[in-house]
């Protein structure tokens, strides 16, 4: 009774929005896009889904569904770990130094006045309703901040989009409330009708049953899995009791020559500590369980009304997360391979089964990959990102980027935490032992390289010590340790040199040579004592 009244609810939005039986005749849809209808693409997005620690062994029935039917990009990488500069470099396809969202708060441009208005026109799937005919959906997580009473609310649907159905503000699983086309609907915490992955499922199911059949479509499934509060699904409350976080060579160990943030956790952790990470980490599986459950509806769906093998389906995470690491108990934001690193999976027409793809991408390939499926000149828009389509096709002698940037701008104030006073000013999401997570100095950015000679990541912080981090991951896998002293001058230099381009670029000069690309040209002229990076902002702190 409960999922019929949710089709019920949903036919009439639909029905308002004219997408039933659609604003054109079949013929008309045709002669608008030229014949053939165009591909479909469903864009399933996790948050704070990690794949350095297992995150993506929970799920059974994806890996076998999406991985072995399709392609595992095993270098896919965010360029900021968290929810909403993340989130918002997939929609623009760009990096934060230029969709100018460095936080999740308002003042970091999150969901604000001023995204609303510069970015969020020129997102990508703006231009698949406006310029390429697609219906659009979407259900789930935003951006953090999306439904503040200061950004207008739930009442402001984002342009480009057929059907809204976007949760008020943070990940939450009960007692929330959803923007349905603009209109408030809160949900309480009946499992049957109210647990939030459930919902996204069902309401994307009837999307499916009640769009229009002359348009291709366009889904974005934004769940609140595995975020924390962590509430499982009743039936999986018990489930990988016996799990505990992975023991790994950097876990629960002393950061030695890493930043300050790094330095300060307390090692070893206190037993509550570690006690309180192993829950975690077992509960954020147990909420993923539910997503596994909705990609198999989402994919039977597809195949009884024979759109499978006509859709893009696309898996990932707006960042990964960390548990125990270096001592830190549990977030993401922090510069390692468990924080940046996320899920890529991806199946459709002419992408061949059981494939692992090791090139380099990131998540602002997203935006130019799903326009190019559409059919789109990607040279009108501004976008950073490369599209993954010649990749996907199995194309030859493809010439691929070797770097990717990572930029991050700490949260916090100026000021002591008082219940930590002795860490000094700034810190943020700190423990109840004064091991802090964040803090407003946390502010570096990153040249992550993968070349055939080398597989390097290079780190600079906006601190008091211009701080820099150095790893060799051919040798060293789970950055141990900083060889920023060690490492020859001249490749400091050169990516020194190159951090600086990254952070300037825009468009195509983000896809220049790397350092270890034949065709990278380095001025020598440009030392690296001389361009630290005091001589130049991250980003654009006025917004």
């Amino acid at each position: 009774m409960a999922h019929a009244a949710e089709a019920r609810w949903l036919l009439f939005s639909l029905l308002q929005l004219g997408l039933v039986f659609g604003a054109w005749s079949g013929a008309e849809a045709a002669a608008r896009h030229g014949g053939a209808r165009k591909p479909n693409v469903v864009l399933i997005l996790t948050d704070d889904q990690d794949v350095y620690l297992g995150g993506m062994t929970p799920l059974k029935k994806t890996n076998a569904l999406i991985a072995e039917k399709g392609i595992t990009f095993s270098n896919a990488y965010v360029p900021s770990a968290l929810c909403c500069p993340s989130r918002a470099s997939i929609l623009t396809g760009k990096y934060p130094h230029n969709h100018h969202v460095v936080n999740n708060t308002l003042e970091g441009n999150c969901s604000s006045k001023s995204w609303q208005k510069i970015q969020e026109p020129y997102t990508f799937p703006a231009i698949l309703r406006s310029m390429c005919g697609y219906q659009t959906f979407f259900a789930g997580k935003y951006l953090n901040e999306y439904g503040a009473e200061d950004a207008g609310g739930i009442g402001h649907v984002p342009p480009g989009w057929s059907f809204w159905y976007a949760l008020e503000k943070n990940s939450k699983y009960y007692n929330y409330t959803l923007s349905i086309n603009g209109k408030a609907r809160k949900h309480g915490e009946n499992y049957s009708v109210d647990y939030l992955t459930d919902v996204l499922a069902n309401m994307s199911l009837d999307f499916l049953e009640y769009k229009s059949n002359f348009e291709p479509f366009f889904m974005m499934i934004a769940t609140p899995a595995p975020h924390s509060p962590w509430v499982a699904a009743p039936q999986y409350t018990k489930s990988f009791e016996n799990v505990s976080a992975p023991r790994n060579s950097n876990f629960n160990i002393h950061g030695k020559d890493k930043h300050w943030l790094i330095r300060q956790a307390k090692t070893p952790m206190t037993n509550s500590s570690i006690q309180f990470l192993d829950d975690a980490f077992r509960k954020r599986w147990q909420t993923l369980l539910s997503v596994d459950d909705m990609v198999e509806k989402l994919v039977k769906r597809l195949e009884f009304h024979g759109e499978l093998d006509n859709t893009y389906i696309f898996y990932t995470s707006d960042n990964g997360f960390h548990t125990g690491q270096f001592s830190l108990p549990i977030d993401k934001r922090q510069l390692y391979e468990f924080d940046i690193k996320v899920p890529l999976l991806v199946r459709g027409p002419g992408v061949k089964p059981n494939q692992t793809n090791e090139m380099l991408v990131a998540n602002i390939d997203l935006g130019p990959t799903i326009l190019d499926i559409a059919g789109y000149d990607l040279n009108k828009t501004q976008m950073d990102g490369m599209s993954l389509l010649p990749l996907l096709r199995g194309d030859v002698n493809i010439t691929w980027r070797s770097d990717v940037l990572v930029e991050y701008q700490g949260e916090g104030h100026n000021s002591s935490d008082p219940t930590c006073p002795a860490l000094g000013p700034g810190v943020t999401h700190c423990f109840p032992d004064c091991v802090c997570e964040d803090a407003y100095n946390n502010t570096y950015a990153c040249v992550r390289t993968l070349s055939s000679s080398w597989d390097l990541q290079y780190c600079e912080f906006d601190d008091r010590e211009v701080f820099v981090e150095v790893y060799n991951l051919t040798a060293d896998p789970h950055q141990i340790t900083n060889i920023a002293k060690t490492i020859d001058q001249e490749i400091l230099e050169k990516m020194n040199y190159r951090l600086m381009m990254l952070q300037s670029c825009s468009g195509a000069t983000c896809r220049t040579p790397g350092v270890f690309d034949p065709g990278y040209k380095f001025n020598p002229h440009l030392m690296f004592s001389n361009h630290g990076i005091q001589t130049r902002r991250l980003f654009t702190r006025s917004l």
